[in-house]
């Protein structure tokens, strides 16, 4: 971005001797490569609108370069994430980004799979961070000696990476992404969740600035952290998460968490039936029928009057699951609920040895050599048909108590639409998708007791520190706000995150005096601190406006005919219907106001 001579000898002109400190930005000289197609590769409307509007390009599965357009809206959600964390007192810092596998061995992380790891000349082994709640918590053992030193919050901007298995849909799920992650630190309990509150409602400030949709709800804390935490979801429908709400209580939870409140009365495979009205257990021949709808058929009754039997290996162990028919197994639930550490569906060969039948056939009768888990919604039912642990065969009429017992008895099974609020409102749950954006943790100590961050509390005693960590995918923000901010022909940016907030296009940049008009007016709105572009190109007006809403400026003003009329037209990229003129003469004025507006809406 240097400053050009037709750029200095306009100011000349129309300047005098100020001094110039506004760079002109010309979009023949940006390096904005957009695209007509959609490439193949893109999955979802961010992904396109990222590769075709010459924001991002592809080094890898997973790994993308960005470029300056993108550069520039990623720095302004880092500013806006600045802004929040210097409201409530939590100071950047900057940790590495290789983690020794030392530090991660404290905290057994080190064996997680989507750890990059690496090994130096000398052998020694390293991480790329994927998180950094080891690095902060052994500053934190070094650093904070007593209580006095809390609390204390610390926040970075990094970028971080992941060993996904499956990259997908652009920066939503990638391989190596930028990311905000903060760490509080606190003497007790009750401090620690006010530092957690103080972070939710940052985290709330920032996306409504952001003009998104973000629902903060419960879920699972996976590999960081086990007491309560809640996901930022944008909802939208091309997301990768199922959400389910509430609309009478605003109850809202992730499904891997959201857990299932049973209806009343009981929802039965014998109509009704009660224990004196248990029919006698049969065994009938099914052959070739191994999945639950094939069952179904052939028995001529509804999945619901089935019960899966699923086998899977718990921390080593096999384990039989049993849940009704037509529902889907909650593994993340599951796992939480047998306190596994590892938890796999069993290969065939575990499953024969396990039932003696083929995968299709595995049933809890006679199978009791192995801990049977009972959903909970299956000790309501009787009367039900379940695999019979051998070839081509399944029993009918079977029911808990009489024909096998329960192990355990939980709540394993996916929420779906339909079922009742855990929140007690008496209504029921909607299902909705969202792309998970920001989430918050409460740690405890789970950190600092594995590695010894102790400090004195007022009265002299020795008290593990309780920690929170807080993180925000910056990538992953800004291809959210595209899912919902886009349309048939670009990107609609909230003017908060945009590149630029004004794009000047000069209809003809050979007209000198067209040409003048646009370098004053971009010098006059850079100077008001507003983000400009003059499109300057050789190129047809139409070719320059498909090009401007592609990009997703959101304020267009056109230097054309209606100049020698002292006459411009501005038009806001949200609105298709808001083509207007303005006066020449007060233009900047107006634009800035227009600028001011657009913030303001989005102001907290």
């Amino acid at each position: 971005m240097l400053l050009t001579k037709e750029s200095r000898g306009a100011m000349g002109r129309r300047g005098g001797n100020r001094s110039r400190s506004i760079y002109l930005l010309k979009f023949s000289e940006y390096f904005a490569p957009t695209l007509r197609e959609v490439p193949a590769e893109a999955e979802t409307p961010s992904h396109q609108l990222l590769l075709r509007a010459g924001y991002i390009r592809k080094v890898g599965a997973g790994v993308y370069t960005y470029l300056p357009l993108a550069w520039r809206s990623l720095r302004k959600l880092e500013a806006l994430i600045r802004t929040e964390m210097e409201r409530i007192a939590c100071h950047e810092m900057r940790m590495p980004t290789l983690v020794p596998r030392e530090l991660m061995e404290e905290t057994d992380r080190w064996k997680l799979d989507v750890v990059y790891k690496l090994k130096d000349k000398k052998d020694a082994e390293w991480a790329l961070g994927f998180t950094h709640e080891e690095v902060i918590t052994d500053l934190a053992r070094r650093e904070f000696q007593s209580w006095r030193s809390l609390p204390s919050a610390l926040y970075q901007v990094q970028t971080k990476f992941r060993d996904e298995t499956r990259p997908r849909a652009g920066l939503i799920r990638a391989r190596e992404f930028i990311m905000f992650d903060a760490y509080s630190f606190d003497i007790d309990e009750p401090a620690m969740r006010v530092a957690y509150a103080k972070q939710k409602e940052a985290y709330v400030r920032f996306y409504k600035r952001l003009g998104l949709q973000a629902v903060a709800v419960e879920a699972d804390g996976g590999d960081i952290g086990d007491l309560e935490n809640h996901e930022f979801m944008v909802l939208c429908e091309t997301g990768e998460d199922t959400v389910l709400m509430c609309p009478e209580s605003g109850y809202a939870a992730n499904l891997e968490t959201c857990p299932v409140i049973l209806k009343d009365p009981p929802i039965t495979g014998g109509e009704g039936a009660k224990e004196a009205e248990f029919k006698p257990l049969e065994m009938v021949s099914t052959p070739g029928a191994r999945t639950i709808d094939e069952v179904s058929a052939m028995l001529g009754t509804e999945p619901r009057y089935l019960v899966k039997s699923l086998v899977y290996v718990a921390d080593g162990k096999p384990h039989l699951l049993l849940i009704r028919g037509d529902r889907t197994l909650n593994e993340i639930k599951a796992k939480r609920f047998l306190g596994a550490t590892t938890f796999a569906q069993a290969d065939e060969a575990t499953v024969e040895k396990v039932t003696g039948a083929p995968v299709g056939f595995a049933g809890p009768i006679g199978g009791e050599s192995v801990p049977v888990i009972v959903d909970g919604e299956v000790m309501q039912m009787t009367n039900f048909i379940v695999g019979a642990n051998q070839a081509d065969a399944h029993y009918v009429h079977a029911n808990v108590g009489r024909d096998f017992q329960a192990t355990k008895v939980g709540d394993i099974r996916n929420a779906e639409e339909g079922d009742l609020d855990p929140a007690g409102s008496g209504g029921v749950l909607k299902t909705t998708r969202g792309i998970e954006v920001g989430h918050i943790f409460q740690l405890g100590t789970k950190y600092s007791k594995a590695m010894g961050v102790e400090v004195s509390n007022a009265e002299g005693v020795l008290t593990p520190v309780q920690m929170g960590c807080y993180g925000i995918g910056v990538t992953r923000t800004l291809a959210s706000i595209l899912e919902v901010n886009s349309d048939a022909n670009g990107i609609i940016w909230p003017i908060i995150a945009a590149p630029f907030e004004v794009l000047i296009v000069v209809a003809s940049y050979q007209d000198e005096a067209l040409k003048a008009a646009g370098l004053k007016l971009h010098d006059d709105l850079a100077a008001r601190g507003i983000d400009v572009m003059l499109d300057d190109r050789d190129e047809r007006p139409g070719v320059k406006f498909k090009d401007a809403d592609l990009i997703g400026y959101p304020i267009r003003v056109v230097i054309g005919k209606g100049y020698a009329n002292g006459k411009l037209e501005l038009k806001l990229r949200r609105d298709p219907n808001s083509l207007r003129e303005i006066d020449a003469d007060t233009a900047t004025e107006e634009i800035a106001r227009v600028v001011a507006e657009m913030k303001a809406e989005l102001s907290v």
